[in-house]
């Protein structure tokens, strides 16, 4: 395994963030060395720390405790009530676990849940989430979002927007480079050498032949046409209703679907727990659990710390050594 460790970015102080980094450390302890970015004040109380000085003594530390590189915020955490005081630390710790891994200092970042509406509140956060902050962080203009399970990698077309402006978001521009980084990224980061993919249709039955939409006939259909011509095992589009059940998934390494929930209710739905949300095109490795902040149970002891632990399984994998 590898000794560079994973960068954990503490998230949001007032959600259950902090209870997942403990309970994470509880479960792998040693066995996958990674550290947590953030203010040892908003673990949960009891919690064995091991401040630590650098990246590379996460290894070391963590049969003491939690390791943490200590990011000091400037007020307490009071779970379930986020400080608008402490938004711009949630920002700088992303920041930083970005740094350390372009640096070479951790071999890659998982990120705890961040609340986007306490951070904008707070902070003026302009992005619509993690994943535009971190393409913004590493100089790259296109990523896209991957969700993957041990039943399912999703990727969805477009992510954050209303439904309503799905339609104009999907040109064919824009689909080609989701498809071509979903490819990418399969190729690269899970070492498949020719990847499966199967594309939804936006609408209904995927059009029915243009009596329930056009999208599909002129622009979902003309780029998969262009792809398949360069070699890209491409299926679809194909009816979203009848793409996610267990037969229909053997027959593809990842779906790529057109909005948000089209994508993310089969995989929640399929493994709410072992979900993890992956980031492809970046320089290095992202991952984080697929869930949110979760207010109404922080501080409660109820997190499932399930998501985190495979976000960092996943992380350690990916970057180069099991776990």
């Amino acid at each position: 395994m590898s000794a560079r460790p994973v960068a954990v970015t503490c998230g949001e102080p007032a959600g259950i963030g902090p209870e997942l980094a403990a309970k994470a450390w509880e479960e792998l302890g040693a066995t996958l060395p990674f550290f947590l970015i953030g203010d040892p004040r908003h673990l949960p109380a009891g919690t064995p720390v091991a401040e630590i000085a650098a990246p590379e003594e996460a290894a070391g530390a963590a049969a003491r405790g939690l390791p943490v590189l200590a990011h000091p915020f400037p007020a307490a955490a009071t779970p379930g009530r986020p400080d608008p005081r402490n938004a711009q630390g949630v920002i700088d710790a992303i920041a930083r676990g970005v740094a350390l891994v372009q640096e070479g200092a951790a071999r890659a970042v998982c990120t705890l849940p961040i609340h986007k509406q306490a951070l904008a509140e707070g902070a003026g956060f302009a992005y619509p989430g993690h994943t535009e902050y971190l393409a913004a962080l590493a100089g790259v203009d296109d990523v896209v979002m991957m969700l993957a399970s041990p039943e399912l990698r999703v990727v969805p077309a477009t992510i954050h927007i209303p439904l309503s402006e799905v339609p104009g978001a999907l040109t064919a521009a824009h689909l080609e480079t989701v498809l071509r980084l979903t490819h990418d990224g399969l190729r690269t980061r899970f070492g498949l050498a020719r990847p499966r993919i199967a594309v939804a249709g936006l609408n209904p039955h995927a059009g029915e032949g243009g009596r329930m939409g056009r999208e599909e006939i002129e622009v979902i259909a003309p780029v998969l046409d262009r792809l398949r011509a360069e070699g890209m095992d491409l299926d679809g589009p194909r009816a979203a209703d009848t793409m996610f059940h267990a037969a229909a998934r053997a027959g593809y390494d990842a779906a790529v679907a057109m909005y948000h929930d089209q994508a993310l209710i089969p995989i929640k739905t399929l493994d709410f727990d072992r979900g993890v949300n992956l980031t492809l095109g970046l320089p290095f490795v992202r991952t984080s659990p697929d869930h949110g902040t979760a207010f109404d149970i922080a501080g409660t002891g109820r997190a499932n710390a399930a998501s985190t632990v495979a976000a960092l399984r996943l992380a350690a994998e990916l970057a180069g050594g099991e776990a």
